[in-house]
């Protein structure tokens, strides 16, 4: 790995455990086994490094979740590997730490690749969802832009959750209740 690669990688692991703030130039060269000078020498400054960390993050994001979104099944056996899928829950989701970092929020250059990525996922699951409508696997009340922001809204509330608790129960009990409101009816005869 470069001193370029182990920089960024360095500056996503300590924006998603510390924060921006908590963040120094100091430790994310510690981290990375990197010099100063290698630091700038491929950066103009943190803001900079942290920059294109956001952006290693929020495509990272995009291609686990659209690994699982993308993947063959209904509409619904989609939402629910996205929901279900393996993830470190007590650690939280890196993108949506950043959402909660007062200084990434305060700059409209390091809030923009969170917005594109929260945007993408969004968008990718109101896709899908109008899929299972038009495939008839949803009732037809559904608002499939409604749905979108409650799927994500699930994880992200149940990533808070799990960490204030210590546990992972609250985000597992969350993601199967959306489920179990989402499941196509089934015949009762």
């Amino acid at each position: 790995m470069s001193a370029s690669d182990r920089l960024i990688e360095a500056t996503r692991e300590l924006l998603w455990e510390r924060g921006y703030v908590g963040t120094s130039p100091k430790a994310i060269q510690q981290h990375a086994g990197a010099g100063q000078g290698s630091m700038y020498h491929h950066f103009a400054g943190k803001p900079d490094l942290a920059l294109t960390a956001i952006r290693r993050t929020a495509e990272e994001l995009r291609g686990t979740a659209g690994q699982v979104l993308d993947a063959p099944g209904s509409a619904y056996e989609r939402i629910s590997g996205y929901l279900l899928r393996e993830r470190d829950v007590l650690r939280g989701c890196p993108v949506g730490r950043l959402t909660m970092d007062p200084e990434v929020i305060a700059s409209d250059e390091l809030r923009a690749p969170v917005d594109e990525a929260i945007a993408w996922l969004r968008g990718r699951l109101t896709a899908i969802v109008q899929e299972g409508l038009d495939r008839g696997e949803f009732d037809r009340s559904l608002v499939p832009e409604d749905i979108a922001a409650a799927v994500v809204a699930t994880v992200q509330g149940g990533y808070v959750l799990a960490r204030a608790s210590g546990s992972t129960d609250a985000f597992d009990a969350a993601a199967r209740g959306l489920l179990a409101l989402l499941a196509p009816p089934t015949d009762t005869a």
